[in-house]
């Protein structure tokens, strides 16, 4: 009689699912390569709209290649603590903007630079004050920052809206911190503490 030959079931590696925090309307994630169509597409269309808020984009600043490299970049922030840059999606998918935090300090310091764009079609629509809570949670409570702080032109009243609304306080004043636009800019500061954050 011929030996019975034992089957096992084939196992297949199933993806895990992308690191997610959600907020009220929209969720966040760390971009992966497949966002690069839709992020080089948000990102033309809104090209005139951030150009006044952001440094100089580079010639090649909207190709794969550059897009990829970000990614890379980004995983290497998240991979030695450095900083962690996510995408913001409405809840049915649609990208909208970016959200991050950057220059991450540790030991003393305990704290990180936060960052946000918005794509022109969106902006307006409480997409970005709907992202910071998410991420600051993250921040205070799985970082175990003490501090996060953040920098805007003294003219961007909507950037200083989304701030104050999120709890930040204005604490200085930074004369030509920033080269935006292509000229150093001055800045006005603002900060938020674990402890004033209610989340």
């Amino acid at each position: 009689m011929a030996a019975q030959r034992k089957t096992f079931p084939r196992f297949f590696p199933v993806r895990p699912e992308p690191f997610r925090l959600d907020g009220e309307g929209v969720f966040l994630r760390p971009p992966e390569r497949g966002d690069y169509e839709a992020w080089a597409a948000l990102r033309a269309i809104s090209r005139n709209f951030l150009a006044p808020w952001e440094p100089v984009w580079p010639p090649d600043g909207l190709s794969r290649a550059s897009f990829r490299a970000r990614v890379a970049r980004y995983a290497e922030d998240w991979r030695t603590d450095q900083g962690y840059n996510f995408l913001i999606f409405r809840d049915e998918g649609k990208l909208v903007g970016g959200i991050g935090l950057s220059n991450l300090r540790r030991g003393v310091c305990e704290t990180a630079s936060l960052g946000y764009w918005i794509g022109q079609p969106h902006a307006g629509q409480g997409h970005m004050t709907a992202a910071l809570p998410p991420l600051l949670d993250f921040a205070f409570d799985r970082l175990r920052l003490h501090r996060v702080e953040a920098a805007c032109l003294p003219h961007n009243d909507r950037s200083r809206a989304v701030l104050t609304r999120a709890g930040f306080r204005q604490e200085g004043y930074a004369r030509a911190y920033l080269c935006i636009a292509g000229k150093w800019q001055d800045h006005l500061l603002y900060a938020l503490l674990r402890e004033d954050w209610q989340g």
